[in-house]
């Protein structure tokens, strides 16, 4: 199967994933579409928004359409680690004998909604770093391995301050995107009821299973990024930092703190996955600064400049793409102002799916690239 026909069943594949969930789920588009990036890419996501707009109800519809398996944990002050990752039991065999046998938790699922997980103690909180990260969880000095694909989806409540404790920034970095949920509106209200009045549960029919999920996945990684677009990423990335000397005016006027090199990851990452879904096999500029909001506001802190001239970290992102956007085309490594190494697309890359200018450069093929993130 040529290139062309694989973009067309992959985004074929994520509309008709779409048309399902929409049976169960009102509104919030550009959320579910980040969503099922995420998963496709292989990262995690947190939800920020208020109760009941549908956040839980979309992990189980997405499990549904996805024929994956699906958990949730609530997490609560008295919750501990050994309720997430699970823990070692003693049992009687058959033959009276005690053996230790590993119980599993409810992190061992393919969907793991982890609810209002700002509510848990930092101890149960870095229960969950080893897993979102490598996907596998070491208890009393053995590890178990999670089945792919895996994805986590925690939620937190913004207005919630009494008894919650914030996520170290440790743990953030490991969300490739925060999505901002927002209150619907009156028509949506309107159809949310009139939904439920029929049935509370999921109505929606399995599209495609885990072993789809990851031959997505490894075609999303295929997909050629051209010089100019990785420059263009990972100078966005680099402008978040106030300590370089070249960042520009907004990281040195309202940022107190940049994004880590896994944002440059998220970026591209991400951006594969949504050029697919779009029909295209080429990353272009457009898919940067759409994904830069969900994968950079939650990495980068902002000043009490900002705070004072009432900016949020989005409006400070959008400053940041409209200083870099003064260099798209440009192609430039910082410092000795030298031009990026352009590798050449694969030979089966037809010409008319890439562009006739576009040139692939794997994000992982830039051995330079990592000296410009200064220390936080």
């Amino acid at each position: 199967m040529d290139n062309k026909a694989q973009v067309e069943n992959f985004s074929s594949a994520v509309a008709k994933i779409k048309q399902e969930i929409k049976k169960d789920l009102v509104g919030q588009e550009d959320i579910v579409d980040n969503v099922l990036i995420a998963i496709i890419a292989g990262g995690n996501v947190l939800l920020e928004g208020v109760p009941g707009v549908g956040k839980t109800r979309m992990v189980r519809s997405l499990g549904k359409v996805l024929e994956l398996p699906f958990s949730r944990i609530q997490f609560t002050p008295d919750l501990m680690p050994s309720d997430v990752t699970g823990t070692n039991v003693i049992e009687k065999d058959a033959n009276g004998k005690m053996n230790t046998v590993f119980q599993k938790g409810p992190i061992f699922a393919n969907l793991v909604l982890a609810d209002e997980i700002n509510r848990a103690t930092p101890k149960t909180q870095s229960a969950m770093l080893e897993v979102m990260q490598e996907h596998r969880v070491t208890v009393a000095n053995k590890t178990y391995t999670i089945a792919e694909p895996f994805f986590v989806l925690a939620t937190q409540n913004p207005i919630e301050q009494d008894g919650t404790y914030p996520l170290p920034e440790a743990q953030m970095d490991r969300f490739m995107f925060k999505l901002l949920v927002g209150f619907p509106s009156v028509k949506e209200l309107a159809d949310i009821v009139n939904m439920t009045q029929i049935t509370m549960e999921e109505t929606a029919t399995a599209v495609v299973d885990g072993k789809t999920i990851l031959e997505m996945r490894e075609l999303a990684k295929t997909v050629p990024v051209a010089s100019d677009v990785l420059y263009y990423a990972m100078r966005l990335v680099a402008r978040t930092h106030p300590e370089l000397a070249d960042s520009g005016e907004t990281a040195a006027k309202y940022v107190k703190y940049g994004c880590s090199p896994r944002a440059g990851q998220a970026l591209i990452t991400a951006a594969k996955v949504r050029a697919l879904i779009c029909g295209r096999y080429n990353v272009s500029y457009d898919d940067i600064d759409v994904l830069a909001y969900p994968v950079l506001r939650h990495r980068m802190k902002v000043n009490y400049t900002a705070i004072n001239e009432r900016l949020n970290v989005d409006d400070v992102i959008t400053k940041i793409i409209a200083e870099n956007k003064k260099e798209k085309g440009s192609g430039k490594l910082d410092g000795d102002n030298a031009t990026v190494a352009i590798n050449e697309v694969a030979a089966e890359t037809p010409a008319e799916v890439t562009g006739a200018n576009d040139t692939a450069v794997p994000a992982e093929e830039e051995p330079k690239k990592k000296k410009k993130f200064g220390k936080k």
